[in-house]
């Protein structure tokens, strides 16, 4: 096993967590604090992002290797939600009847350097949950396919 895999299956977790919390302690101030009332859309990366934080915090108490298996899915269908979103709000696509209800979709609150919204925030935490998730599962496949072989090794002596 290399350094890199050894990295990866023990920190990848805790960088995922990590990314998971501020996001959602992120979404938690601008809401509580500033005011800011969600729209739809944003429900939904809530929906996606709020029980990572949980099933990543049990995951690693547990150490259970199995939780990117849980977190993957969420994950990646948050990439999809905040991209529609945030294309929503460049206007690369058009409003959405789901959009149609209660606060508008294609609002702006915050606009960080010209670009930077609250969607494209969601959007970067899921990438990175993602990424850091992906690399940690394939690390911690690497380890456990060594585990057979090191105890093979032990028992002959």
């Amino acid at each position: 096993m290399s350094r890199n895999e050894t990295i990866w299956s023990q920190y990848g977790p805790y960088v995922a967590f990590g990314t998971a919390l501020t996001a959602m302690l992120g979404s938690l101030y601008y809401s509580e604090i500033v005011g800011f009332v969600p729209c739809t859309l944003c429900w939904y990366q809530r929906i996606l992002m709020y029980p990572l934080t949980l099933i990543l915090l049990i995951g690693i108490l547990k150490h259970d290797q199995g939780v990117f298996d849980y977190v993957l899915p969420f994950s990646i269908i948050g990439i999809g939600v905040s991209t529609y979103h945030y294309l929503l709000q460049l206007g690369i696509i058009a409003h959405s009847p789901a959009c149609s209800v209660g606060i508008p979709c294609g609002l702006r609150y915050v606009n960080y350097f010209g670009f930077l919204t609250i969607p494209l925030m969601a959007f970067t935490a899921f990438v990175i949950i993602t990424g850091v998730t992906a690399l940690a599962k394939w690390a911690g496949q690497g380890t456990a396919a060594a585990m057979p072989a090191l105890e093979e090794a032990t028992e002959q002596t």
